[in-house]
């Protein structure tokens, strides 16, 4: 009895410490789409693509967000599909413009218009940031939590305000 009690702990830690890999732009790698608010309408651009600067491969979403015509955004979005109840939280690798961007997260509950967000700021240098799931809000009742039983899309999300976005992303995973 204690040996398969050690044999469970060890398999529960190992689940439980792992990582889930979304886009490290190695090994792992994610299909984004770019979307602006020019699909309701709205009049911001947006640009994303690959870099390397020698040291990081990464993404740059960028472009002029606009609030005018009802709009406001701009963002990268990727599908994935999986359990996230086993997981803290999402750990983006991440330098920026000094300025607040936004997660975005689907659940098959949620319409195509409404999300659970967390913000996060991103100055001029690398860094590393954890967004734990309990930090993101449903944009229909901040005071809804997310269920994150199932997550079905992920977006990288620059949003409401007027501003020229810029933000590097060279890794995302759930931890």
């Amino acid at each position: 009895m204690l040996i398969k009690l050690k044999i469970y702990f060890l398999i529960f830690f190992s689940l439980s410490a792992s990582s889930m890999v979304i886009d490290n732009l190695g090994d792992t790698r994610a299909k984004w789409d770019a979307i602006s608010d020019n699909v309701m309408g709205g009049i911001s651009e947006v640009n994303f693509y690959e870099l390397d600067d020698g040291a990081n491969k990464f993404y740059r979403l960028e472009g002029p967000v606009s609030t005018a015509n009802n709009g406001g955004f701009i963002q990268a979005r990727t599908r994935v599909n999986f359990k996230a109840n086993q997981y803290k939280g999402i750990r983006i690798k991440i330098r920026g413009n000094e300025n607040e961007y936004y997660i975005h997260l689907r659940t098959p509950r949620t319409m195509p218009w409404n999300y659970f967000s967390a913000k996060f700021y991103a100055s001029e240098n690398w860094q590393v940031i954890d967004l734990p799931l309990s930090a993101f809000s449903y944009s229909r009742n901040p005071n809804k939590g997310l269920d994150s039983s199932r997550i079905r899309a992920l977006g990288i999300v620059a949003y409401g305000k007027d501003f020229d976005a810029r933000l590097d992303i060279a890794n995302i995973e759930f931890y």
